[in-house]
């Protein structure tokens, strides 16, 4: 029947199909179907939304929509964090190759046209991105790490993106959740009208800017005063395909953040559970998140007095318990008020 499903309902449950949403919507009202109501809607087995009712195995019973909801939000999290790591390491190998490209030529200046540019200075950088600029026709892809837009930073580039903008050029931008709250990209966004689309994630990848799909600028060094400039062409449809996968995980700037189905827990701290689950130290978790170390650790204290934690090691354990840490459906904070962890068997 698993085969039967994949072949007749080729979806996930993310966007189910006519039948099944209505069988699906069904059984979470009545709590419970006939089996033979699932007979034409397979998928809903294949993808867990239904089971069978221990009491009677000619019924079926449906997975909480919470918990629906929560296995989708954790692969979103689980690609996005895949997509990152891929990125980072091309990263690496680019200003690695680049490195040796320096020691082995020093005196000499970069072949009109290479592959690979290095940009040093914020002169030449910003000279090297007006040209893109001028060349530019159709679109203009952006990734925008950190928080809330600085007003020097949206100053900075401003020219460039009118001068887009009166070309009729189309562009796209990703900011982490926290660039929500920043007055001055929502002023930028006004005056720039339907020209450029935003949308939002909790972490983006390090600063990208592709013009056209042909040309793309990335960061060379942490402060940002030396830029790789990327024409090869496989490199730049690399990062194109990084882009549209980030763009489709993201949330438009227009649309609310989801709720995260945990009473008393907001989806920034739902973000700050599972990187500190994964060991990361609070200046890492506010780097990554666009917020500062200050307001991070406010928002560790208030999980702690969510879940009921008095240190940071049962802290731990009351996030692997309530699933925050990805490894199970997520409980209501409520269910452990007043627990005390204990160790797991074995």
């Amino acid at each position: 029947m698993a085969g039967h499903g994949a072949e007749e309902h080729p979806h996930g449950a993310d966007r189910l199909c006519e039948a099944g949403d209505r069988v699906y919507s069904r059984a979470v009202r009545r709590g419970r179907v006939p089996r033979s109501d699932a007979e034409p809607v397979p998928c809903l087995l294949d993808l867990a939304l239904l089971h069978p009712d221990p009491d009677d195995m000619d019924w079926l019973v449906p997975t909480s929509p919470q918990e629906v909801m929560t296995r989708l939000l954790r692969g979103v999290y689980d690609e996005v964090s895949a997509s990152q790591r891929r990125v980072g390491s091309a990263v690496a190998a680019f200003e690695w190759y680049a490195g040796l490209g320096r020691q082995r030529d020093t005196l000499a200046a970069p072949a009109e046209g290479s592959a690979i540019r290095v940009l040093d200075g914020l002169a030449r950088i910003q000279a090297a991105m007006d040209e893109a600029t001028e060349a530019c026709t159709t679109e203009v892809l952006t990734v925008q790490p950190g928080g809330i837009r600085r007003e020097a930073e949206l100053t900075e580039g401003l020219h460039r993106a009118l001068a887009l903008r009166g070309r009729g050029v189309r562009m796209r931008d990703l900011y982490t959740h926290v660039a929500r709250h920043g007055q001055g990209l929502l002023n930028y966004l006004e005056l720039m009208g339907d020209t450029v689309e935003a949308r939002t994630l909790d972490e983006v990848i390090d600063r990208l800017i592709l013009f056209d799909r042909t040309v793309a600028f990335i960061p060379a060094n942490t402060d940002r005063t030396m830029a790789l400039e990327l024409r090869h062409p496989a490199l730049v449809e690399y990062l194109v395909t990084v882009f549209e996968r980030l763009w489709r995980l993201a949330i438009p700037l227009t649309a609310p953040l989801p709720d995260t189905g945990i009473e008393g827990i907001s989806h920034r701290e739902q973000s700050i559970a599972a990187l500190l689950a994964e060991g990361h130290q609070d200046a890492v978790i506010a780097e990554r998140l666009g917020i500062s170390v200050r307001t991070c650790r406010a928002h560790i204290a208030r999980l702690s007095e969510t879940l009921g934690a008095a240190s940071r090691t049962q802290l731990g354990v009351r996030i692997a318990q309530v699933g925050l840490d990805g490894h199970r459906p997520p409980r209501p904070a409520g269910a452990l008020a007043g627990a005390d962890p204990k160790p797991p068997a074995g």
